[in-house]
C-alpha cells in the first residue's frame, strides 16, 4: 500500500479520526523513530492527554507532533488539517478559503483563511532544487482590483493596476515541460529579472527569453534571446505562456482576483500543483512532511511576511 491514499475513498478510510492522522504525522516527522526537538535523544516516554505526547528520556523536554511545526498551537482536529490538505493538494484547479469554510463547516471564514495561508507556506520546500537545463524565462502581470487602481491596467510592460511576477518552465529534451518557479517582481528591470534568474535557475543552465533587454548578462547562465513580434512571444515560449494562461484563469476563475498583500503566496501553490501535477495524490504527502518540517506561524506573522514581500 502506498504511504498516502490515491482516491477520497481511501483517504476516508485511512484518516477517520484525531488518531489515525496523528499516527501518519509521527511516521512522516519521525520516519526513524522519535528524537527529540531540543537535545536529538532518540528515547521518550509516551503519554496521552488527549493527544499523544513524547517526554524525552534524557532532557525531558516535551512535545506533540504538532509542537514546533506549522500546526502549533492550533485548536483545529487534525482532521480538519488533513482534509485541508488533501483538497488543496489535490484540487486541480485550487479551492478558495471561502469554498474550504463551507466544505469544512468551519465556523469563520477568518479561520478558513488562516488554515489555507499556513498551508500555502508548506508549498514552499525550503530544500527544493533550482531548476536547470533548458529554461524558458519570461515576465507577465495579473489584474488586482485595489479600490484606487484603473480598472483595466497599463498597456504592455507597465506595471500600472497590476500585480507583476517573472516565470520560468524547465524543458526537457524531447521539449516537454518540467517543474516551474514563479515570483512577484517590483518591475521589468535587469536588477528584478537577473535576482529572479539567480534564485531559481542553477548555473550553467540556458535560459530561453523573448530578447528583453533586461535580460542580457543574467548572472551564471547561458542567455538564448529570441526576439519577437508583440503576438509571437507564446510561439517562441509555449511553455512559460501556457503557465501564465493558467495562473490567470486561476486568479480570476478561483479567487476573482488576488491581492497583493498575498500576491506571493498565490503563486507558491500555483507551482505546488502544477509541478506536482502528474501525481496529484502525492502532493498530499508532501505538504503534511514540509508542514511537520517548518516553524509555526501565527496569523500577525503571516500578515507581516507577507505585507514584507
Amino acid at each position: 500500500m502506498s504511504d498516502y491514499p490515491t482516491t477520497l475513498i481511501e483517504f476516508q478510510n485511512r484518516f477517520p479520526d484525531n488518531e489515525s492522522c496523528e499516527a501518519y504525522l509521527i511516521a512522516q516527522r519521525w520516519p526513524d523513530g522519535f528524537s527529540c526537538p531540543k537535545c536529538g535523544h532518540d528515547e521518550a516516554y509516551e503519554f496521552t492527554r488527549p493527544e499523544r505526547i513524547f517526554e524525552c528520556r534524557k532532557c525531558h523536554h516535551q512535545a506533540s507532533v504538532k509542537s514546533g511545526t506549522l500546526m502549533h498551537g492550533s485548536k483545529l482536529p487534525l482532521t480538519i488539517w488533513f482534509w485541508a490538505a488533501w483538497l488543496m493538494a489535490t484540487h486541480s484547479n485550487g479551492i478558495s478559503a471561502k469554498q474550504l469554510q463551507r466544505q469544512l463547516g468551519l465556523g469563520s471564514y477568518k479561520s478558513a483563511w488562516l488554515l489555507c495561508a499556513k498551508l500555502r507556506r508548506a508549498m514552499v520546500d525550503p530544500h527544493r532544487n533550482p531548476l536547470n537545463g533548458l529554461v524558458e524565462v519570461d515576465e507577465s502581470s495579473v489584474p488586482h482590483r485595489a479600490r484606487d487602481d484603473p480598472p483595466d491596467g497599463g498597456q504592455g510592460r507597465s506595471g500600472e493596476g497590476k500585480l507583476l511576477f517573472a516565470g520560468a518552465v524547465e524543458v526537457d529534451d524531447e521539449g516537454r515541460p518540467g517543474r516551474i518557479r514563479l515570483s512577484k517582481i517590483d518591475d521589468h528591470s535587469a536588477e528584478s529579472l537577473h535576482d529572479f534568474i539567480k534564485r531559481n535557475i542553477a548555473a550553467g543552465s540556458t535560459a530561453k527569453t523573448d530578447g528583453w533587454s533586461a535580460y542580457p548578462g543574467a548572472p551564471d547562465v547561458v542567455h538564448d534571446p529570441h526576439v519577437v513580434g508583440p503576438m509571437a512571444a507564446h510561439v517562441v515560449l509555449p511553455w512559460v505562456h501556457r503557465v501564465f494562461s493558467n495562473l490567470k484563469t486561476l486568479a480570476l476563475g478561483v479567487y476573482h482576483g488576488l491581492r497583493e498583500d498575498h500576491f506571493q503566496s498565490y503563486l507558491d501553490e500555483f507551482t505546488f500543483r502544477f509541478n506536482r501535477r502528474r501525481n496529484r495524490p502525492s502532493a498530499f504527502r508532501s505538504l503534511l512532511q514540509i508542514a511537520t518540517r517548518i516553524k509555526p506561524m501565527t496569523y500577525n506573522m503571516l500578515m507581516a511576511s507577507e505585507a514584507e514581500g
